[in-house]
């Protein structure tokens, strides 16, 4: 036998005992803790949201998920260093609309979202909501619109920051309902919706959980949701797809898990079972609900084509309102 079909030989035979190694070490993942990383501040929702779902996996798994919260960056820090990790299913990404969504689309990132992630399942949506200051003249969303298409350029909305989530689904509305009003961007959500309450600037679209306590309080009036079917958080909120024109309105901001490119097909679908059993439980849901974040789960597959859409929609209204973050 010849030197080169010696070394052919051992290459199979190395191949052939590798991967019952590799199938083994799969079956029995995780065999160690896993490493969440959160690219947000403690107590922020995407936190939230996947610490909760999280704990629950955890109990399942026998093996602790080790929420590392890595913030920076609006997102992004925390983002690319799931991207860089080993693909071994021992990093997951808390990922969310901002650093995956709408950074890549105004601004250059560190990272590919095509290219280094692996979608694995969504856990939920965060309905906006559209709030005006106390005394705007309008009680109902119909009579929003209507007042603020009878007046161009008058009234003025506050947001969380030129191409932040907050922007490109206010500008997704009033493209839709033809309306047109003066943007007023903030460092956060917070400052902005003091604006709103002070009376200063007139209306946002916020995120529920962000909302909420100011409109039960009577400090601003909630008019309508973002979401085409309403929010089982807040079932007395019309729609605003319900008003004529707005028609297909149907925004949110995702969260769901993410682990490295090239991580092993039967870990992902294993992570995404777990996931779907953790948001079958009423503790789960009844948690999520709590800090203002709708169950909403999706499969590897059905995420993957929601990313795809989700992205598209941002897309169209960045390209129309010419919008960046840096040159």
């Amino acid at each position: 036998m010849d030197r080169r079909s010696l070394l052919l030989g051992a290459s199979g035979l190395a191949a052939g005992l590798a991967a019952p190694a590799i199938v083994q070490a799969q079956a029995a993942y995780p065999s160690r803790p896993v490493r969440l990383v959160v690219p947000w501040p403690p107590g922020q929702a995407t936190d939230l949201m996947a610490r909760v779902t999280a704990s629950k996996i955890a109990e399942t798994w026998g093996q602790p998920i080790v929420p590392e919260n890595r913030a920076g960056a609006a997102g992004m820090i925390g983002t690319d260093l799931v991207a860089k990790a080993a693909p071994d299913g021992y990093t997951v990404l808390a990922a969310s609309t901002g650093p995956f969504t709408t950074a890549p689309l105004v601004q250059r990132t560190p990272y590919d979202v095509n290219r280094d992630f692996a979608p694995v399942a969504q856990i939920g949506i965060s309905p906006y909501v559209l709030i005006v200051r106390k005394d705007f003249p309008a009680q109902t969303a119909q009579e929003f619109v209507a007042r603020v298409r009878a007046e161009p350029g008058k009234y003025s909305y506050a947001t969380s920051g030129i191409g932040a989530a907050a922007h490109l689904i206010t500008l997704m509305f009033l493209s839709k309902a033809k309306l047109d009003a003066l943007h007023v961007p903030f460092q956060g959500s917070g400052p902005g919706l003091t604006a709103v309450t002070a009376g200063q600037v007139d209306f946002a679209i916020e995120t529920l959980v962000a909302t909420s306590a100011l409109f039960r309080q009577g400090a601003v009036r909630a008019l309508g949701v973002t979401l085409k079917d309403g929010t089982e958080l807040q079932p007395d909120l019309m729609p605003l797809a319900r008003l004529p024109g707005v028609e297909g309105y149907d925004a949110g901001a995702f969260g769901g898990y993410m682990v490295p490119a090239a991580t092993p097909r039967p870990i992902i679908e294993r992570l995404a079972a777990e996931t779907q059993k953790a948001l079958a439980t009423e503790e789960v849901r009844s948690r999520l609900a709590q800090i203002g974040f709708q169950p909403q789960f999706r499969n590897t597959a059905d995420f993957t084509t929601f990313l795809a859409r989700h992205r598209d929609e941002f897309r169209e209204v960045i390209q129309a309102n010419n919008i960046r973050v840096d040159g």
